[in-house]
């Protein structure tokens, strides 16, 4: 699934016990940084590795905070700055109408409906979603910074796990309702 390898670091520094984020930051960098060479050698542009990119950003100045300052008083907050940076991302890729998922959804659907209205509001309304996911996951995990760590991962993964079954739904109904106007019963 091209939404678990664009999103891996954030889920890898999400699930790594807070007291290694030194860490946890380290390898989710490596992983932003192999996924952008991975994705360039496949010929991928630009719009398709801008989740990518801000992950290799975030994540390279948040292992050099992590390693000069490990006792940081930023480190709870570190999960609502994770899922904060993505909202920005993701919001930013709306407000220049190049919504981050139709560079993942382009790569299983046929050339000929990159352009369709439906496909491309879709996309839209997907990246909405995740976007809404982010903001909401932010502001809890903002709320949650001294709370125990479970609870902060689990929002953490909720924050992912609700716009990727959001996506899966809606890809499949909005998939129906084409194939009923091109084959209606």
């Amino acid at each position: 699934m091209s939404y678990l390898r664009t999103f891996a670091p954030w889920i890898v520094y999400a699930v790594v016990p807070a007291q290694y984020w030194k860490w946890a930051a380290l390898i989710a960098f490596g992983i932003s940084i192999a996924g952008i060479i991975r994705q360039t050698r496949a010929g991928q542009k630009f719009d398709a590795l801008i989740i990518d990119i801000g992950s290799a950003v975030f994540f390279a100045a948040l292992t050099v905070l992590a390693f000069a300052d490990p006792d940081t008083a930023l480190h709870p907050y570190t999960p609502a700055l994770s899922s904060g940076v993505l909202a920005l991302i993701a919001g930013t890729t709306l407000a220049l109408r190049n919504p981050f998922t139709l560079a993942i959804a382009k790569q299983s659907t046929p050339r000929e409906l990159w352009e369709h209205p439906g496909f491309l509001r879709t996309n839209y309304v997907i990246t909405w979603v995740w976007t809404a996911s982010f903001v909401i996951g932010c502001v809890a995990l903002t709320a949650l910074a001294h709370s125990s760590s479970g609870l902060r991962t689990t929002v953490q993964v909720a924050a992912f796990a609700i716009p990727v079954v959001f996506t899966l739904t809606y890809v499949a109904r909005v998939q129906a309702k084409a194939q009923q106007v091109v084959n209606p019963s």
